[in-house]
């Protein structure tokens, strides 16, 4: 009986029904989110609808494409907590995200090679970078930035994808 008593302590069990366990609470606090970049996306599109200047609305056109690969990957996290409370497997969900023995041969050989040309990619923007830093008032050297920063966004997670494969 005592064996029952430490698995309700762990998992949580007995809690009073009016409480709200840490899984559930993360998953209220990241559909919030996606609500609030749901309405972001909307308030940005609308801006940029109004928007005379094209650099403007490019500018304005990158946030926007940003805010909805967020809000996808909140939205993915949504799923795969609510399938986790559910027990179920929604189509979008990340469950299994650790297991890629189904992909293992196809990206074993090529998570090196693409590591290695995000990262040739990145010495390169960081040169152009300081050679573009005073062309159009800096924007040229604001746009390599950003792209250096999604490279090294792209090298962590290869280097997440390449860790997992050597336990697939």
């Amino acid at each position: 009986m005592e064996e029952f008593a430490d698995l309700n302590a762990m998992l949580n069990l007995t809690k009073a029904p009016e409480e709200v366990s840490p899984v559930e609470k993360l998953l209220n606090e990241f559909e919030a989110h996606e609500a609030r970049e749901a309405w972001s996306i909307d308030y940005y599109k609308k801006t940029l609808s109004r928007m005379p200047n094209s650099v403007t609305r490019f500018l304005m056109q990158l946030i926007v494409s940003d805010e909805e690969k967020h809000r996808a990957v909140i939205h993915a996290m949504v799923a795969t907590l609510k399938g986790s409370l559910t027990w179920t497997k929604p189509a979008d969900s990340l469950e299994g995200a650790g297991d890629l023995t189904e992909v293992r041969g196809k990206l074993n050989g090529v998570t090196d090679e693409l590591i290695r040309l995000e990262k040739s990619g990145i010495r390169d923007y960081k040169l152009l970078s300081q050679e573009a830093s005073s062309y159009y008032h800096g924007l040229f050297k604001i746009l390599l930035d950003s792209m250096i920063r999604d490279s090294e966004k792209h090298v962590e997670l290869l280097e997440f994808l390449k860790e997992n494969l050597k336990n697939a």
